[in-house]
């Protein structure tokens, strides 16, 4: 599990007072998959309308992803990530969600949570953010943002491997 904590003074005063900063960066990896042998992303609604694609718009999705430290599905496992996106574009070329998910990480003795809520826009070389909106356990009182990038796609198989680049800035 790498992670990283920068410490550093803040120049300018906030209410007359200086404070200290620290930044935490976190780097692992979400194994999305939808496959029939061992899914963890399920479909749980979709339109009432014929598709051409289980992606379209409107398709709702519960996910119960792991979290690991390197891309290879036998790395090491730090986490899951649970919650819901919703397929929300039209455009067959680029799949968008929103989302509502959460991170939670069990590493050692603590356990921390980071709570995510963003739309995003999955082409397959673009980075992404998500906004982190809350946060539970080791990481509270944490803000931030996750810089996403699709690093593996199966689409026969439906898997995905997202590389997540997670920056908390703590006060």
């Amino acid at each position: 599990f790498v992670l990283a904590v920068i410490f550093f003074l803040t120049i300018a005063p906030v209410y007359g007072k200086y404070y200290f900063e620290f930044r935490t960066r976190l780097h692992f990896f979400l194994h999305d998959t939808l496959s029939v042998e061992n899914p963890s992303t399920i479909m749980i609604a979709h339109p009432n309308i014929r598709q051409t694609s289980s992606f379209e718009v409107g398709s709702l999705f519960a996910i119960d992803d792991p979290l690991s430290v390197g891309p290879e599905p036998t790395s090491t496992l730090i986490g899951n990530a649970q919650g819901l996106y919703v397929s929300s574009s039209r455009d067959h070329v680029m799949f968008t969600t929103v989302m509502y998910t959460n991170f939670t990480f069990r590493v050692a003795d603590s356990m921390g949570a980071l709570s995510f809520y963003s739309q995003g826009v999955h082409l397959w070389t673009q980075i992404h953010e998500l906004a982190i909106v809350g946060e539970r356990g080791a990481l509270r009182m944490a803000r931030g943002f996750d810089l996403t990038q699709i690093t593996f796609v199966n689409l026969t198989a439906c898997n995905v491997i997202l590389e997540c680049n997670v920056t908390l800035y703590h006060y």
